[in-house]
C-alpha cells in the first residue's frame, strides 16, 4: 500500500465517522429539551426597558460608516465621510 492509498483510506475512515456521529442526536440535546409543560407555559409580554447606555450606544454607532473590512472590523470615521480610506478598529 502506497502512502497515497494510505491517506486516501484515513480520509475515507474519518468520513464515515463523521457521516455516522452526525447522524445520532446528541447526547446533550436529549437532556436540554424542554418538557411539554414548559412549552405549554404562556410567556409574560414585556416591553424592552431602554436604558441610557444603551442609548448612548445607538447614538454613538449610528454617527459612524460602519463599512466593514474582511476580517469584520468596522470603520471608525464619520457616516459619509469624504475620505477614500476607512480607519478599521
Amino acid at each position: 500500500m502506497s502512502k497515497m492509498d494510505a491517506v486516501r483510506a484515513m480520509r475515507e475512515a474519518r468520513y464515515a465517522e463523521a457521516q455516522a456521529r452526525s447522524s445520532k442526536p446528541a447526547a446533550g440535546a436529549a437532556r436540554n429539551a424542554p418538557t411539554p409543560k414548559a412549552a405549554a407555559a404562556p410567556k409574560k409580554a414585556t416591553k424592552p426597558v431602554a436604558t441610557p447606555d444603551a442609548a448612548g450606544e445607538d447614538a454613538a454607532t449610528e454617527e459612524l460608516c460602519g463599512h466593514r473590512n474582511m476580517s469584520g472590523r468596522t470603520c471608525t470615521r464619520e457616516r459619509g465621510h469624504s475620505a477614500k480610506s476607512h480607519r478599521y478598529s
